[in-house]
């Protein structure tokens, strides 16, 4: 399974709109000149997020983004299912139905190994993703790089 580039943009921009400064919106514009990302498809991203209540937007000069939720009540899970959507990553055909002994109106969703297995893959990389949060990334960060907030928060004004 291979998530797209919006992931990690979103995450990313996510985190920095957790460290910039409270009460303030940021600009698309400055999130994408951060990481040198393409501000249109950036804001893209963020519509998702916006659309799933991660983020929400304002218009006008004071305009852009702002976190919506605590960065504790934001999984990654969240991130990645606002932008890649909830479906599964390994969707049963039940071609068993077509091969030696197949039978029809079997769901082999439910019978066959393969599809448990992968099933079961997905649901373990889920609760790991829905286990941790925008709060736990930024305190992993923040451990090995304490100035990043105020780094951050620089930036984002100088941009």
């Amino acid at each position: 399974m291979q998530m797209s580039e919006g992931v990690e943009w979103a995450v990313h921009s996510c985190l920095n709109l957790a460290w910039a400064e409270p009460g303030s919106a940021v600009p698309v514009s400055k999130l994408a000149a951060f990481y040198e990302l393409p501000a249109a498809y950036l804001n893209k991203q963020l519509q998702a997020l916006a659309r799933a209540g991660i983020v929400t937007s304002s218009s006008g000069p004071r305009g852009g983004f702002r976190l919506a939720r605590d960065p504790a009540a934001v999984t990654l899970l969240d991130v990645v299912t606002a932008i890649e959507g909830s479906q599964d990553a390994f969707r049963c055909q039940g071609i068993l139905r077509h091969g030696p002994g197949g039978r029809e109106g079997v769901d082999y969703r439910a019978v066959c190994a393969v599809s448990q297995a992968m099933r079961q893959a997905e649901l373990a990389w889920r609760r790991e993703l829905a286990g941790r949060t925008l709060a736990d990334i930024m305190a992993s960060v923040e451990s090995t790089s304490p100035r990043t907030p105020e780094a951050t928060r620089h930036r984002i004004a100088s941009l």
